[in-house]
């Protein structure tokens, strides 16, 4: 497997430039020499700790031993660098030991992490979710109680959502929560737990949906608990095992080396728990770590798609096939020579850049939503990231899938070879547009809830953001920048007629929208996508003022070119789709009758 280098260029210029203009309370960490150290060393720990991990835990995987996990070789020792690094507490308060770097810094580490290894990445992932939702929702007592623990890493956090009977519709979970002195029992099982147990961390703080005796029924009688692993006191020490028990670990297609756990809750005498949050407000409380979760998954999505563009690409410079098709080179040649690889890794690359902006920029919604100067701003901010979350979650993610499917293409016999790795990358991708939603569940949320958010207004004013980026490259006169304009802005302007015509169809048959809700987000992630390559290319342009000779600035600019003459053009026949899949599809499936 090909070694792995952290994109810092890219992210950096992400970071700096392509975000929104509002001012930021929480601008400690805004010096781009102190980000560019920051990253630079976390593309070392990455590099050299993490990726040659990578492909052991592929093959070896896990085991279950007397109930308990045991990770991959190495895997312990580097979890054990990593906290020493300080890399656990970027996200957590201050006031528990945490470094509070803003969201899109803390995506931008995320992207790394991933890359180099997802199975092992994912235990942060949850845990940056729980000690979220602790600080949201706890008392300071349980802030005080798990926090530090939890932000130094010593303690893990998890999410405990879905039952055998569930799947995704909560509303059908049978655990339950008994009341026991000031606080309570639980009894239940759960199924598809990440790191529902290892041996990294010496504790495991388990956020658990439950109901309480006299809960309503569905999804409104549901509440959370924290139930963790090793009961701990009120002085944060970890006392006896609580009744929490591995009943199995899955067998999966991909992700070999991240424990995907079936955990039974009070086999005995019952789990110790405490309620978090209100008495049947669990999942209010839950889809606050959802909600990071999903958008770190789809930051997951860019993670894939870029370790598999750097193999697919390392790989074409050294494979020898074939003849150049125009005679300019005598002999064999790499197979980068050939026209249709290049198209196949530049698809790749405008790709990831694309969702790589996208995601970072959702995620510098989200700190701007809570830490944004004025409420207004703030306000704003929080209907961005309502309205981008589930797009970065499906689209980035169904992307990662393309991506490294494109990735196993390049390699061609090779690459349906377990050896080179570039199969590894396809199967880690595939659980992507399944977890924290699957998204089918995406696009719907983006239908039902996102896209009549104030009667279609709050998406029709973001598009209109978009057209003032897009503005921007006609206004520079330069051939290439003004073809990228005209052609988003004729995106943008289609995307607004399919967004009309399908809350149209919404109100007078939800089933018929429904139907196109999946190809209107991949539209969406697609023209968003564009738009964001033109709000790079114009910051690209306006940076190359000063260094007309920049290969990085030039090539930003290229790569978005490419991007609107492709993908861009190929999106914008999903219109049709949208407003006509319900056509081909009730009459067939009609389960109403």
């Amino acid at each position: 497997m090909q070694e792995y280098n952290a994109p810092i260029e890219d992210i950096l210029f992400v970071l700096k430039n392509v975000k929104s203009e509002v001012q930021n309370e929480n601008d400690e960490y805004s010096d781009p020499d102190l980000m560019k150290q920051i990253f630079e060393e976390a593309g070392k720990f990455a590099s050299n700790v993490l990726a040659p991990l990578n492909s052991i835990g592929d093959k070896k995987g896990i085991t279950l031993e007397n109930g308990l996990v045991r990770m991959p070789p190495g895997f312990k020792d580097a979890y054990k660098q990593y906290i020493e690094g300080g890399w656990s507490s970027v996200a957590g308060s201050k006031k528990y030991g945490g470094q509070e770097m803003p969201w899109n810094i803390v995506g931008g580490l995320n992207e790394i992490w991933h890359a180099a290894n997802m199975s092992f990445s994912l235990n942060m992932l949850l845990t940056q979710g729980a000690i979220e939702v602790i600080e949201a929702y706890g008392t300071e007592e349980q802030k005080q109680k798990y926090l530090p623990k939890m932000i130094s890493g010593e303690w893990s956090g998890t999410m405990n959502l879905t039952e055998p009977q569930a799947g995704s519709d909560l509303a059908l979970l049978k655990s339950k929560a008994v009341p026991n002195d000031d606080n309570y029992k639980l009894y239940g099982n759960k199924i598809y737990i990440t790191h529902g147990d290892q041996d990294m961390n010496e504790n495991i703080v388990h956020l658990v949906l439950a109901r309480l005796p006299d809960a309503p029924e569905g999804s409104k009688g549901i509440s959370l608990f924290i139930s963790p692993k090793n009961i701990v006191n009120e002085e944060g020490k970890t006392l006896e095992k609580n009744d929490v028990r591995v009943v199995s670990i899955e067998h999966k297609l991909g992700t070999n080396a991240s424990p995907t756990c079936v955990l039974a809750y009070g086999d005995n005498e019952g789990a110790n728990a405490e309620l978090i949050g209100e008495k049947h407000g669990g999942l209010k409380a839950m889809f606050t770590m959802m909600n990071n979760a999903r958008l770190n998954v789809g930051i997951q999505g860019v993670s894939i798609a870029e370790r598999a563009f750097q193999q697919a690409f390392n790989f074409s410079m050294s494979r020898q096939q074939g003849n150049s098709i125009d005679g300019s080179k005598d002999g064999t040649v790499a197979i980068i020579d050939h026209p249709d690889v290049q198209r196949m890794l530049m698809d790749m690359k405008s790709r990831i850049e694309a969702m790589r902006a996208l995601s970072l920029f959702t995620a510098n919604e989200l700190d701007l939503s809570k830490n944004a100067l004025s409420s207004e701003d703030k306000i704003k901010a929080q209907e961005n990231l309502d309205l981008l979350t589930p797009i970065v979650k499906a689209w980035c993610t169904d992307q990662g899938v393309l991506i490294a499917s494109t990735g196993v293409q390049v390699h061609g016999g090779m690459g349906f070879i377990e050896e080179t790795g570039a199969a590894q990358h396809y199967r880690d991708a595939r659980i992507l547009p399944i977890y924290e939603g699957t998204n089918g569940i995406q696009a719907l949320d983006l239908l039902r809830r996102k896209l009549t958010l104030d009667n279609g207004n709050v998406f029709k004013r973001f598009l209109c953001d978009m057209r003032k980026d897009a503005k921007e490259c006609l206004e520079t006169k330069e051939a290439k920048l003004v073809e990228i304009g005209k052609k988003v802005i004729f995106a943008i302007d289609l995307l607004e007629n399919t967004s009309d015509e399908l809350l149209n169809m919404w109100k007078n048959s939800k089933r018929n929208a429904a139907s196109g809700a999946t190809p209107f987000l991949d539209m969406c992630g697609n023209i968003f996508g564009a738009w964001i390559m033109a709000k790079s290319a114009i910051k690209a342009h306006n940076l190359l003022k000063n260094n007309q000779e920049d290969k990085f600035l030039n090539d930003k600019i290229e790569t978005a070119y490419f991007y609107v003459n492709t993908i861009l053009e190929m999106s914008l026949s999903l219109k049709n789709v949208v407003i006509n899949t319900h056509k081909n599809i009730n009459s067939i499936f009609n389960m109403q009758g």
